[in-house]
């Protein structure tokens, strides 16, 4: 089926709801279709709920022209999830209940979503002194990696490595949540646009080019208000 001929968003992921969780306790739609980040291969996440689910599970499939995406949990299952998410700083699951629409169950999922937005407004833990010296020391291996190596497809993975261990360093140390892939870059984005904008043409710039200097800048600009690289003096365990 076409983007043209598929059902919209909200209303096939209604129908969804109706056909194969018809007595479920609520229902909620998330992800880019709810946010307008919709794009051709965009999929419905959809988080369940059913209070006579033994475990929770996460199924993948096609209905209605769109590739779905479920989360399905009992009222109880869903708080070990939010507790790894948070252990981890990707909000997931919080983030799709809060931010989610609605479906089914508005009032008998408002204190879970309230429970959710109060996890996402509390931010993730902050690191301690320890953890900001590893990480320090961990994009300096890396970066001395980028900074050293003479062929191209390995610079690119230094580089790739590079990038997700500066954004995440960024957003941490600010208390900010963290994600995964493209959400890492959009949570960079929201905690400051204009960095992020710098961030990410430093690294089109050597992509590009092969040209190191900015993205090497970018991660002494980064670095510096901790100390700068790490080396000498880093240990683990002794």
């Amino acid at each position: 089926m076409s983007d043209q001929q598929r059902v919209a968003a909200k209303e096939a992921a209604m129908q969804f709801v109706a056909q194969h969780f018809p007595h479920c306790y609520g229902a909620i739609l998330a992800g880019s279709v709810v946010t307008g980040q919709a794009t051709a291969t965009s999929d419905l996440d959809m988080v369940l709920f059913e209070e006579d689910a033994q475990s929770s599970y996460r199924e993948s499939l096609v209905a209605y022209g769109w590739p779905v995406e479920v989360f399905v949990h009992n009222l109880h299952s869903y708080k070990e999830y939010f507790a790894s998410d948070v252990k981890r700083a990707m909000p997931s699951l919080p983030m799709m209940v809060a931010h989610g629409l609605v479906l089914k169950g508005a009032s008998e999922l408002a204190p879970i979503r309230a429970e959710a937005q109060n996890i996402l407004t509390g931010g993730p833990a902050a690191w301690s002194v320890e953890e900001v010296r590893a990480k320090r020391y961990f994009i300096t291996d890396v970066l001395d990696d980028f900074i050293g190596c003479h062929n191209k497809g390995e610079a690119i993975c230094s580089a790739q490595l590079l990038f997700t261990r500066l954004a995440e360093f960024v957003l941490r140390t600010n208390r900010c949540w963290i994600g995964d892939g493209k959400w890492l870059l959009r949570a960079l984005r929201k905690y400051d646009e204009p960095f992020a904008h710098d961030f990410v043409a430093a690294f089109e710039h050597f992509y590009s080019t092969g040209e190191k200097e900015a993205v090497i800048a970018l991660a002494e600009r980064v670095l510096a208000p901790y100390g700068g690289r790490l080396f000498a003096g880093f240990s683990v365990g002794k």
